[in-house]
């Protein structure tokens, strides 16, 4: 006889599961009642009753969002209000250093084989990088030369400009870059410099110390200059800069050559409601309040419309007409405010603007083929 397979029967020891379980003896066609049994679900209707809880999952998530996005808005004023400090880090930017990786030390890794890098100390224990740039002719003779050549070079007879950057980065930055190779292009030395706080100069930032590293610069520039015309350009932030130091300079009665202002401002107030970072509060009451007076408490005034009215030498403005960073109607209007300067008056004083279409928005001027005979025509024929 075969035996009968147990796992195969429907009976065990026990009974019939029917006689077992009772429950199953209640529903008709033996069915079990129950959560597992009761609430089986094919695949099509889970997935129906799923997605009114994942779209209230998602809109949770949005309105928590929304929530801490509301809350953090809410207290960046009353942050920058709280430490004014806050306030000038975001004017100066010195602590952004892009592009990052590069070694200030080695200007040849950024295509200016003709570029000598060395540091000054501007004042007790203050020590700040330097870039000297001769003219790009000049680039075969300059090959392993040290710096006594290169101060030697600035008695020839080609102009030498003192390049004041804007915020963020440092003297290594790209568009200075492509700048600094335009002008040696055109034959121009070209001295930068990373002011106090910036790229590998000691120091922390302030209105003063820019201003007080530039009036160093010039002075050891003119030192070694016999008449060699040297030439003041500033970009954004460095146009405060670079007035603040013509002002200076006219008023001991030794003003530059001329003044050259790339993208700038009327003063750090105007510029600063004009940001567009400022766009999602410029509008709110207490704006001045919160922000302007911050920037103002930490004596960051940069105020480019007080000293046109103190500068006596030829000045040439150049602005795009879509830059953002800089609204091109600032840059205009200091441009009228210069045109009716008395301290002005009988001294060239030019205003070029940029047309939308070019793109060249708030750092690209030296991308113009123009630019070299801009300058020529203001500053006068450069010898190659």
């Amino acid at each position: 006889m075969r035996k009968r397979n147990n796992s195969l029967t429907p009976e065990l020891d026990g009974g019939s599961l029917l006689d077992r379980d009772p429950d199953l003896k209640q529903r008709p066609g033996g069915r079990a009642e129950g959560p597992a049994a009761g609430d089986h679900r094919g695949p099509a209707e889970e997935r129906t009753m799923g997605k009114p809880f994942r779209r209230l999952g998602l809109l949770g998530k949005v309105k928590r969002f929304m929530l801490w996005l509301l809350v953090v808005y809410v207290s960046v004023p009353f942050l920058v209000k709280l430490c004014p400090s806050i306030q000038a880090k975001l004017v100066f930017l010195n602590f952004v250093r892009m592009p990052y990786f590069i070694d200030l030390k080695r200007p040849l890794d950024q295509g200016l084989n003709h570029t000598h890098n060395f540091y000054l100390e501007a004042e007790v224990g203050l020590r700040i990088g330097v870039w000297h740039t001769v003219p790009a002719h000049m680039w075969r003779e300059a090959q392993e030369k040290d710096g006594d050549w290169y101060d030697s070079m600035l008695s020839s007879t080609h102009p030498v400009i003192l390049y004041l950057h804007g915020n963020a980065g440092t003297r290594g930055g790209d568009h200075r870059v492509q700048l600094y190779k335009v002008l040696s292009s055109s034959g121009y030395h070209v001295v930068t410099f990373d002011y106090r706080g910036w790229g590998d100069s000691d120091g922390s930032p302030s209105e003063g110390g820019m201003t007080s590293d530039a009036l160093f610069m010039y002075d050891r520039l003119k030192q070694r200059l016999n008449k060699t015309p040297l030439y003041i350009w500033g970009h954004s932030l460095g146009t405060g800069v670079a007035t603040n130091l013509v002002r200076r300079l006219c008023d001991r009665g030794s003003p530059p050559d001329a003044l050259i202002l790339e993208s700038p401002f009327t003063n750090i107030r105007e510029e600063a409601r004009s940001h567009p970072f400022s766009m999602v509060y410029r509008f709110l009451p207490g704006f001045d309040w919160f922000f302007l007076d911050a920037i103002t408490a930490n004596n960051i005034r940069f105020a480019s419309d007080e000293n046109v009215n103190h500068i006596s030498c030829r000045l040439l403005i150049l602005h795009a007409e879509d830059d953002t960073v800089v609204p091109f109607h600032l840059g205009q209007k200091l441009y009228n405010m210069a045109a009716q300067s008395k301290s002005l008056s009988g001294h060239k004083v030019r205003f070029v603007s940029f047309p939308s279409s070019l793109s060249y928005r708030h750092k690209f001027i030296y991308r113009s083929p123009e630019l070299p005979n801009i300058l020529s025509d203001f500053l006068g024929t450069v010898s190659q």
